[in-house]
């Protein structure tokens, strides 16, 4: 397997993807039990640290969970697997078209090539997906790339504080939400083992504050708001003509 905290190597990439895809009949099923029904309370520390208007990208979005409830605000989808998209999309505009709020635009890519203009976004966010992306450096490269200025990213996933920590999150997710898993999906190769995997690899809460600060990101602040399971990461891209590197 060839995974660390900032890359996942391309056969393992391509084989996650499958098996990200194998989740969509499940995903919100088993999230809601793997986080003990948090989830939903998470989706909305990441929305309200979103601006209340303005056009706002989501990395990652999966079948829609988050997007369905993003409330105003204009906003695109972004994944890599198009069966995900072909499941959001109904899914997320008929909800926002029952509220009155702008159709969803949804585009195939991933986080290394966002296939966007330079400073076209006002908020940039990724729930879930941020520990899947194959290049985790270069991704965030290219989120400060089509932020605005003085525009943030907030990212939310299940870092580990320390190695402690992450040995109990392996066993949470091997043994409690795994067997909740082969329960659920009714095989004992169920898809959610790849996303044990990359929990295994993914990195610290400090590894990914200092990867956005040597990214340009400025402001950096993380928030671990579920031991195991959720930390919460925020930077921003600097006013235009300010220097964003860490030592001014």
């Amino acid at each position: 397997m060839n995974m660390d905290t900032e890359n996942i190597g391309e056969e393992d990439w391509d084989e996650l993807q499958r098996n990200v895809e194998a989740t969509i009949p499940v995903y919100d099923r088993i999230n809601r039990f793997a986080t003990l029904g948090q989830v939903s309370k998470w989706r909305n520390y990441v929305q309200n640290r979103l601006p209340e208007e303005g056009r706002i990208l989501e990395i990652g979005c999966g079948p829609g969970s988050f997007a369905e409830n993003v409330v105003g605000r204009e906003l695109v989808c972004l994944d890599p697997i198009p069966e995900m998209l072909r499941v959001a999309e109904p899914r997320v505009n008929s909800r926002r078209t029952a509220r009155g709020d702008s159709l969803v635009e949804f585009v195939e890519g991933k986080a290394e090539e966002l296939p966007f203009e330079d400073n076209s976004f006002d908020g940039v966010c990724s729930l879930f997906s941020f520990r899947d992306w194959y290049d985790k450096r270069a991704g965030l490269d290219e989120v400060l790339r089509v932020l605005k200025p003085d525009s943030s990213v907030v990212i939310v996933d299940p870092a580990k504080m320390n190695k402690m920590h992450g040995f109990f999150g392996w066993m949470w997710m091997r043994f409690w939400v795994g067997s909740y898993a082969r329960i659920v999906c009714n095989i004992d190769d169920h898809p959610w083992k790849w996303l044990t995997k990359t929990y295994v690899h993914f990195g610290t809460t400090k590894d990914y504050v200092r990867m956005l600060e040597e990214a340009g990101f400025v402001n950096v602040r993380a928030k671990v708001i579920f031991p195991g399971m959720a930390t919460i990461w925020k930077g921003t891209k600097a006013e235009s003509g300010k220097c964003s590197c860490s030592n001014c």
